[in-house]
């Protein structure tokens, strides 16, 4: 007698996966008018928890790439009965190495204290997860997975025309869109795995008809009723497989394709209701899934430096620098000085914008009182030379114990090399 494969049982005997009843990220799809309208209203939908909490990315990660692998198993074992798989199966099978490429580069870039320091949101569906998380989200949906260098951009524009974002936010931008993306696959995968289950529970109840057919046609109804307690999904594939292995089979069936019509008008449906559904479902997640694996070769290609440079609300602030020194450095000096504006906006609860607006107008106030030329007039004079203390002075920064130390010994490492000499001179 055909039996459920011992992989496909595990899924059964624990009912739905904990994933299970989660749709794909697949939401009306917008233009490119739609989606800035829609980061527009997310910004002012936004509400931010105040207090700090765990990591919960990593978990979110580790659970998808268990689910992926797991389906990814089961479509292999498919494949190698030579049975027919799925577009979408295909595709994970195809790319599945790319998609476990890039969870182990987001693990890399997402250390457990890198998303603590994010904006969390305060309530909605993702209460406690970065806000970059949910615009990465939002964007997937609305895009059907499919990201480009120029939906990502306007979308984050859109937004920051109404709340800029952190720094660590749009550098977290690529690492969201990943995870983001890894979550889509995931939620298609899921629905892989329970089309795929269906089939198989619909040759296990149809195998177990035919064999009390041909074996004691008067138990079938017994073996209708277990079927029927035992309450299966009535599902496309289910329908598809069970009443296609009973089609022209013993007349003693026939009361049991009856039931199957009957229970399937009792639900408002018919198959041919089912099958046409089904389709429809098939090449939307075929679509999801090939946009998904194309956005996630799209992040590998893109040039993140320049996306932050030119959304970053700091980059413009600090190339306002009076010297006009500072868009003429390199990016990685320019990067500093972001860096600097971000500490001290972390430790003055003071907004990034702020701290950069701060230091341009000191750096002003140099060059109208010393010219230009002026060393004071520059702008990373206040953000990492020795105007940087006024800043912090103004700002209220409050530096930790062990980094105020740190900085003392940097100012005057004389002290470094002298007080072991001191402390051995006591003895």
């Amino acid at each position: 007698m055909w039996t459920l494969p011992l992989r496909w049982q595990a899924w059964t005997a624990r009912g739905q996966p904990a994933s299970a009843s989660e749709l794909p990220l697949r939401a009306e799809l917008f233009s490119d008018e739609q989606l800035r309208r829609h980061a527009i209203a997310l910004a002012g939908q936004h509400q931010l928890d105040p207090k700090p909490g765990p990591n919960r990315l990593l978990l979110r990660l580790a659970e998808n790439e268990r689910v992926l692998i797991q389906a990814y198993e089961l479509v292999t074992s498919v494949e190698a009965r030579g049975q027919r798989v799925t577009p979408a199966g295909e595709w994970l099978l195809d790319n599945f190495y790319l998609i476990e490429q890039q969870i182990r580069m987001t693990r890399v870039h997402l250390p457990r204290t890198y998303s603590r320091e994010l904006p969390r949101l305060l309530d909605g569906a993702t209460a406690g997860f970065p806000r970059a998380y949910d615009l990465a989200l939002e964007l997937i949906a609305h895009a059907d997975g499919r990201l480009d260098a120029e939906n990502v951009s306007r979308f984050v524009a859109a937004y920051q025309s109404v709340t800029p974002l952190m720094l660590g936010e749009l550098w977290a931008v690529p690492i969201m869109l990943r995870l983001g993306l890894v979550e889509n696959l995931r939620r298609v995968s899921v629905h892989i795995v329970r089309r795929r289950r269906d089939w198989d529970l619909a040759n296990l109840w149809a195998s177990r008809l035919l064999a009390a057919v041909n074996k004691k046609p008067e138990t079938v109804l017994r073996v209708l009723a277990e079927m029927a307690q035992s309450d299966p999904s009535f599902s496309a594939p289910f329908i598809e497989q069970f009443c296609g292995r009973l089609q022209g089979q013993s007349p003693a069936l026939a009361t049991v394709q009856s039931w199957v019509e009957h229970h399937l008008a009792d639900q408002g449906s018919t198959r041919g209701h089912l099958q046409r559904a089904d389709h429809q479902t098939q090449a939307a997640n075929q679509l999801s899934i090939s946009n998904s694996i194309g956005s996630l070769r799209f992040l590998n290609a893109m040039d993140w430096r320049q996306f932050v440079e030119t959304m970053s609300v700091v980059e413009q602030v600090l190339r306002r620098d009076p010297a006009a020194v500072y868009a003429d450095m390199d990016f990685v000096t320019r990067d500093r000085y972001r860096h600097a504006v971000e500490a001290m906006s972390r430790q003055s609860k003071v907004a990034e914008e702020a701290v950069a607006e701060t230091a341009i107008h000191l750096a002003l106030a140099a060059a109208q009182s010393e010219g230009s030329t002026a060393r004071a007039a520059h702008v990373g004079f206040t953000l990492i030379d020795h105007g940087r203390l006024r800043l912090e002075s103004i700002l209220h920064v409050r530096w930790s114990l062990r980094r105020s130390v740190t900085r003392l010994l940097r100012r005057f490492p004389i002290y470094l090399y002298l007080g072991p000499l001191w402390e051995h001179a006591a003895r």
